[in-house]
């Protein structure tokens, strides 16, 4: 769309979890080498799956933890830190104090085990300060926190009045010193936080920050109030996903449950995981991964709908007009319809309804497919009537691969690629009558092959 986009991830490594597996995995003498050999092994992960990032920030960084100390200096200046004591139920998956009417039949509700009872001398921050003002802040910004169902549970939380927080952990052998008390580290959450600013703070505030509904709690009530009490602005909005899950269950390290997706990449490519993800759940809510669905939607999807459509228009481009881009004649329903369906994308991207974008892409898909059946150019004999119903084609394909980019990337690259243009991908090029005449086609494989039913 044009827009300049400073896109972050990485990593929090800071915490109990790591140093417990550094040391199963043979790394006892340097949990710093364990945590640097995982680093890699993510950054791998999204380079196969194709996804992009301007920078990734390891909270084991000396950048990181130069903006973690100003940071708590800001705060503890304001007031907003004292010493304590505490006794709570702790889960060790979670790294995350709960009180009995949080578990689950006694359980921690996401790794169904019986937390710890921990006493312990603890600096604290007072969150319960900024109750008030983060109840205003919440009703008064509904944009703030979205969905909308994740909004309401954060301030039915709040309203049911905040507790001071823990923000160090005593005696611990990995993390950053607290700089009042080096028998403290800061709590990895405390610490994890700031990353968002520490990897460039000139780019705070985010418009947009992303995370998982069982760390909403840390994102939407103690991030705003660190912020608050520190003198940041506060993000824009805070999108709250769901879970892919197994028959029900949350997909987990700590569960042993996982489904590794670079298996699944390799096994069926990458552009087709990232389409599944994407079109079977609606982005925030909850969705189960099922291999035999994801098999229906590369079948019915991509090979039949997608697919077909571009080989049968690049077959006839070929056949009848010597692999060149005939002249444009009238105007189809075609025209109207893609430009909509533009439209259309764009106010879902903006309100993060991934599948409903899809969702338009797939029918302006679906209708060109109707389009083609219709009109039957294989058996039409004017050559200008003809030359306009595959023009018209072929100019909803590079819509279709606009349009699909963020998604399918290296899909998109190829569809332009067979139809003869370069691979650059604008919004502002989503106008019609874009292509010219005489441009050469490049027809290659087949996009998509169909997979057997399992």
């Amino acid at each position: 769309m044009g827009d300049k986009v400073f896109f972050l991830t990485g990593l929090d490594e800071n915490s109990i979890k790591t140093v417990q597996a550094a040391k199963e995995k043979g790394f006892e003498k340097s949990i710093k080498d364990y945590a640097d050999s995982m680093a890699e092994i993510w950054k791998n992960v999204w380079s196969i799956l194709n996804i992009s990032n301007d920078d990734f920030i390891r909270t084991t960084e000396e950048r990181h933890e130069a903006v973690v100390l100003e940071f708590f200096k800001k705060v503890f200046d304001k007031g907003d830190i004292y010493k304590g004591n505490y006794k709570g139920l702790y889960c060790d998956g979670c790294e995350q104090f709960y009180t009995e009417k949080d578990l689950e039949n006694g359980l921690c509700p996401f790794h169904k085990k019986p937390p710890k009872v921990i006493e312990e001398e603890n600096y604290f921050f007072r969150l319960s300060k900024y109750q008030k003002i983060l109840i205003n802040h919440i009703e008064n910004n509904p944009n703030f926190i979205q969905p909308e169902s994740r909004r309401n549970e954060v301030l039915s939380f709040i309203k049911k009045g905040l507790q001071d927080v823990s923000i160090s952990r005593p005696n611990l052998e990995w993390g950053i010193d607290l700089p009042m008390d080096s028998r403290h580290k800061f709590w990895v959450w405390f610490d994890a936080l700031i990353n968002y600013i520490s990897a460039d703070p000139s780019k705070w505030p985010a418009d947009v920050q992303l995370m998982a509904k069982d760390i909403l709690r840390f994102h939407c009530v103690i991030w705003p109030a660190m912020l608050m009490s520190a003198g940041y602005e506060l993000p824009k909005t805070i999108f709250v996903h769901g879970f892919f899950t197994i028959e029900g269950q949350k997909i987990s390290k700590s569960l042993g449950d996982i489904i590794d997706p670079l298996k699944i990449a390799e096994k069926y490519g990458v552009d087709a995981l990232r389409y599944f993800l994407f079109r079977e759940v609606p982005f925030g809510q909850d969705g189960d991964f099922s291999e035999k669905s994801l098999i229906q939607r590369i079948n019915s999807d991509l090979a039949d709908a997608l697919g077909n459509l571009v080989n049968r228009v690049l077959v006839l481009t070929e056949k009848k007009f010597s692999r060149s881009f005939p002249k444009p004649y009238g105007r189809s329903r075609l025209t109207d319809l893609a430009l909509n369906v533009k439209e259309g994308v764009k106010s879902s991207m903006k309100n993060f309804q991934f599948h409903n974008a899809l969702n338009d892409i797939w029918h302006l898909i679906n209708e060109a497919n109707k389009y083609m059946n219709e009109t039957k150019p294989w058996q039409v004999e004017d050559e200008k009537e003809l030359g306009g119903i595959l023009c018209d084609l072929l100019e909803t394909l590079r819509f279709i691969s606009i349009l699909l980019y963020p998604f399918m990337p290296a899909t998109a690259e190829e569809i332009f690629e067979q139809i003869g243009l370069e691979k650059e991908f604008s919004f502002d090029d989503l106008r019609w009558g874009y292509l010219e005449h005489g441009i050469r086609i490049n027809r290659g494989e087949l996009l998509f092959r169909k997979v057997k039913a399992l």
